[in-house]
């Protein structure tokens, strides 16, 4: 990992961009804070330039509570290599949701699996570069983004203490049994009018989670209308769990 960029935001929040092999990713660190920060990994479902002002907004309300917050870029996604067998995936499933049609397992798995497969020993070992930074310590939260990787992230990472997980992509029927598997704390948001979500699934997932605690916040509205009170909600999730 290696820094690429820096800059001093209006709130005082340091951004710096960062290259962990040639997967661009971003860090963000609170001007006044302990140091070091806890840290917490915020996903998205891909294209880190697209999704700029709203991870920026979810980094900068993490960082006035006194975490860093860092993302990387996912595989196949903005500037990075397309996978063929994923695009074709990608449109299947837009052909299926535009037509109406219930989307079958095999496009969900054709899509979800490589991706969870890829992205996940990625976040891993940005995981690694980041802990190594003077300025940053565990323990680590995990928030939004694609949910089958957060699923695989919450399994697999022992580093992560805490989730808050967004309900709003397809998850394979496979992922569930690691679902159960899942035991950290974990804040689940669903947005109840979600047009491009199955919510009886989301349900489903919440339910076979195997977490002792573990908490459902549904919202009225569509996929880009989770209420701003949620990030104050879920600062208090992580200050209980992280700080």
């Amino acid at each position: 990992m290696h820094f690429t960029s820096e800059r001093r935001l209006d709130d005082g929040v340091l951004e710096r961009e960062f290259i962990l092999g040639e997967i661009p990713g971003i860090l963000w660190t609170p001007e006044f804070a302990f140091t070091p920060a806890p840290l917490i990994l915020v996903g998205h479902p891909g294209g880190l330039h697209m999704m700029y002002p709203r991870l920026a907004a979810r980094a900068r309300h993490a960082a006035a509570a006194g975490y860093a917050a860092a993302t990387i870029e996912l595989p196949g996604s903005g500037d990075r290599p397309r996978s063929s067998a994923a695009e074709q995936a990608r449109a299947d499933l837009r052909r299926a949701l535009e037509a109406g049609e219930p989307v079958n397992d095999e496009i969900v798995d054709r899509l979800v699996l490589p991706l969870v497969d890829k992205a996940v020993p990625e976040w891993r070992a940005a995981l690694d570069g980041l802990l190594a930074l003077p300025d940053i310590r565990g323990p680590v939260g995990l928030s939004g983004g694609v949910i089958a990787i957060g699923i695989r992230l919450a399994v697999v990472e022992p580093r992560i203490s805490a989730a808050l997980l967004f309900a709003g992509s397809f998850v394979p029927r496979s992922m569930f049994d690691e679902a159960r598997r899942v035991t950290i704390p974990l804040q689940v948001l669903l947005q109840w009018d979600d047009e491009g979500n199955d919510r009886q699934q989301a349900l489903d997932l919440f339910d076979a989670f195997g977490s002792k605690e573990k908490t459902l916040h549904a919202n009225m509205g569509g996929h880009t209308g989770v209420p701003q009170f949620e990030g104050d909600d879920g600062n208090r999730f992580f200050v209980r769990h992280l700080t």
